[in-house]
């Protein structure tokens, strides 16, 4: 850790050297660890300490973007220069409001003494125990388990200084034996809050249930989705459909659909950076504070998340979504997503299932078949079961799926009063905090042999 005197300190001398109109400078320093596993045993541990140091240069409304990794300060004054090089090539963009002025953010504690300590031989000894879990039904344990800390500030020339020190702690685990596997994952700012014992039952209590499979038939089904089924069909509905990209570009679900039943009424999905209950983040990567965002309230559209410049083309304000420089061109994208939880128990959905299908999670998700209504096709993955009569009855060979989210999720029977985070790739700052969701129907169009 470099601690905020220094950097902005650092960026201070930097910026004075700055010929352009308006200087920003972003900073993401890591010091990441990962310990990974597989037929019970740790076959990769590795360690990287980095940083990224982007330049957003403005020149009129031109815009140049360069980064390093060096925070020499000859490193620095060089990158500046690039990028004051690239603004003078551009053109001008209208939309370009200029850089934000400083303003107040929560603050929020996001660092945790613990996770940045932990070792490589902490992570060992908790990923043994994974083993030993294991082991008592002769399975193997496959997966990863991650550690770090790290710090993100945002300066620019007009008086921003925004500085978060972070910390992550992750657990994935998939138990196999030889015709099943069963998964669990666990997240958390605190390493102390990832209890390796007890996802590793879950993990090894799912593949024992689903050991010699049954085929099960394509066909629409009544389902429950557990958090990481839930969590991986919306990262992708986030990245087709509630950013602020997808919504001028008239390809999400929700341009032509605010105001509008598009969903359950159970069904409300937002973005809020400031839930400590998740893995908060107060301020975006242009150093504007984030704002609580509804996408889906009631089932009703209400709108998407808005970064500066596409704030702008619209009319809006920023709602504290902006990525990072180089990534401008995606607009802005929610990071700490949130599907509302209900008042159902999992035991009470189960219960209430003639036949149908519970579903662990899912993979090798497709979502731009039609993203104006939100079709994602993929397949199953790592515990399978057919439901009878309100009770697990088996494990069923995986499926392939391919329904719109619209539809499926217009037709729901509960929502657990539970929630879990699953990890998605910007974890460090964020993550999608899940329910199991039971709905009504759900389209599985094919079937594997495994």
């Amino acid at each position: 850790m470099i601690g905020k005197d220094k950097l902005f300190s650092t960026f201070e001398k930097v910026a004075k050297a700055s010929k352009a109109d308006e200087t920003e400078i972003v900073y993401i320093g890591t010091n990441s660890g990962l310990t990974r596993f597989a037929n019970s045993t740790i076959h990769q541990n590795v360690n990287e300490i980095n940083a990224k140091i982007l330049f957003r240069t403005v020149l009129g409304k031109k815009i140049g973007v360069a980064s390093t990794n060096s925070l020499a300060l000859v490193d620095l004054k060089a990158t500046l220069g690039n990028s004051i090089e690239i603004a003078k090539c551009q053109k001008e963009n209208k939309y370009f409001p200029g850089l934000p002025g400083p303003e107040q953010y929560v603050e929020i504690n996001t660092y945790c003494e613990n996770t940045a300590a932990f070792s490589p031989k902490d992570r060992a000894k908790q990923v043994k125990k994974v083993f030993v879990r294991a082991n008592r039904r002769k399975f193997t344990a496959a997966g990863a388990f991650a550690t770090g800390d790290g710090e993100i500030a945002v300066f620019n020339s007009k008086g921003v200084r925004c500085y978060q020190p972070v910390t992550s702690a992750s657990l994935n685990i998939i138990a196999m034996s030889d015709t099943s596997s069963g998964y669990a994952v666990g997240l958390s700012r605190k390493v102390n809050d990832i209890e390796a014992v007890a996802l590793a039952d879950v993990a090894v209590e799912k593949a024992y249930l689903a050991k010699k499979p049954k085929p099960l038939a394509a066909g629409d089904y009544e389902i429950i989705l557990e958090p990481a089924a839930v969590a991986t069909l919306f990262e992708w509905v986030n990245y087709i459909g509630l950013g602020s990209k997808s919504f001028i570009d008239k390809t999400s679900f929700l341009s032509d659909n605010i105001g509008k039943k598009i969903m359950d009424e159970t069904i409300t999905i937002y973005d809020d950076g400031n839930d400590t209950s998740a893995i908060a983040m107060p301020f975006d990567f242009e150093g504007v504070s984030k704002k609580k965002v509804y996408f889906i309230q009631g089932g009703i559209g209400k709108g998407v998340a808005f970064d500066r410049i596409s704030g702008c083309r619209e009319g809006v304000p920023s709602t504290g979504h902006a990525l990072t420089a180089n990534d401008h061109g995606q607009g802005a994208i929610p990071l700490n997503l949130f599907i509302g939880a209900g008042q159902k128990t999992v035991a009470e959905m189960i219960a209430s299932v003639k036949r149908g299908v519970l579903v662990t999670r899912f993979h090798y998700i497709n979502g731009f078949i039609d993203t104006p209504k939100a079709v994602l096709t993929g397949m199953t993955r790592d515990g399978t079961f057919l439901i009878e009569e309100g009770k697990i009855k088996h494990g069923i060979k995986n499926l392939r799926f391919t329904d719109s989210m619209l539809r499926a999720f217009s037709n729901v029977r509960g929502i657990s009063k539970e929630q879990s985070l699953i990890p998605a790739w910007w974890e460090s700052v964020g993550c999608i905090s899940a329910p199991t969701i039971h709905l009504s129907s759900f389209k599985f169009t094919g079937t594997t042999d495994f």
